[in-house]
């Protein structure tokens, strides 16, 4: 067991880094995220669907706090 000296404190939490740039947090504290399915072979969705998915997705309320925690 490691004995930490009088002064020291514990060492900081890393980040997930795939977290990092999955999401990013907005001047309002929500947080923003990508949306799935938007890689390729598009022509099979129709346009309502690809135009919602241009929209900008916040992730929900119950997430933003384990988020919040793996981003810093």
């Amino acid at each position: 067991m490691r004995i930490l000296r009088k002064g020291l404190s514990m060492p900081k939490m890393k980040s997930v880094k795939g977290a990092v740039k999955r999401f990013k947090v907005k001047k309002n504290g929500s947080i923003k995220r990508g949306t799935a399915f938007r890689s390729h072979i598009l022509t099979k969705q129709d346009a309502q669907t690809r135009r919602e998915q241009n929209t900008p997705k916040v992730v929900a309320k119950v997430d933003e706090k384990n988020i919040k925690a793996m981003i810093n």
